[in-house]
């Protein structure tokens, strides 16, 4: 994958950061701890929309940007920060296209970063 098309679904500024600090196999067990708990922070976003209870929604929202950029993911967080904003003016009509983007690409981009790390260590 193109370094500008990567730079697009993980934040590699910080990656690099991380691995000069912690090193890259330390941050590989981080990413798997993440990869355990992802269906649950997904599953908790779909489940607040399919009961129509934004205030949960933007919620679970902001844990997952948190969550998201503490492994160096990009893409995800900067849905997830869109989501999380509940008081914008956009969000009602854009928050379903936000959603599915993460619901979309939280796996694509969970493996484009462990094969990250993984060329890393």
């Amino acid at each position: 994958m193109a370094a500008a098309e990567l730079d697009s679904i993980l934040d590699l500024n910080t990656l690099e950061q991380y691995c000069s600090a912690i090193g890259a196999g330390t941050l590989l067990k981080s990413v798997v701890l993440f990869e355990q708990l992802m269906p649950e922070y997904v599953g908790n976003l779909v489940s607040a929309q399919q009961a129509n209870d934004k205030d949960t929604l933007c919620s679970e929202a902001h844990k997952f940007k948190g969550a998201a950029g503490s492994v160096g993911f990009k893409r995800i967080q900067q849905f997830a920060q869109l989501l999380q904003h509940g008081e914008e003016a956009s969000w009602q009509q854009e928050h379903l296209t936000w959603l599915n983007e993460i619901v979309e690409y939280a796996s694509k981009d969970l493996q484009q970063l462990k094969e990250y790390l993984e060329s890393k260590v």
